[in-house]
């Protein structure tokens, strides 16, 4: 198995920063399009346990769309093989001395590389 292959990363780091961009925009439609349409699929958030795409999706269309700006930092991108990837980072936003972390973990499916798990946390404070 190839650990990092340059074009398989590539495309994750396209596809983790497309979803970053939505995030902090809140455009819904592109952060559901990046989850896999599963029941598989879960997020962890700092104060929700999500299971299944529907509950996911559900959230984010019930979240604030203020204060999402943020600053990333120590993002680490890993691809194994040609078709799956984990994409870790730190992050703060203004105004909140908490550092947050993003764990997610990325499929290559039919429709192109879906989020599978996530989980974001805080420390510090």
């Amino acid at each position: 198995m190839e650990i990092n292959d340059p074009g398989t990363l590539a495309e994750v780091t396209a596809a983790f920063e497309r979803y970053e961009t939505a995030l902090v925009t809140n455009d819904v439609a592109v952060l559901d399009e990046l989850f896999w349409d599963s029941p598989h699929t879960l997020r962890y958030g700092v104060a929700e346990n999500l299971y299944g795409y529907g509950a996911i999706s559900a959230f984010r269309a019930a979240r604030p769309s203020a204060g999402l700006a943020r600053a990333l930092f120590n993002t680490v991108i890993t691809t194994y093989g040609r078709d799956f990837a984990t994409a870790n980072t730190e992050f703060r936003r203004e105004g909140n001395p908490r550092t947050g972390r993003q764990s997610q973990t990325w499929m290559r499916t039919p429709e192109g590389w879906r989020v599978v798990a996530a989980h974001v946390s805080l420390i510090g404070g």
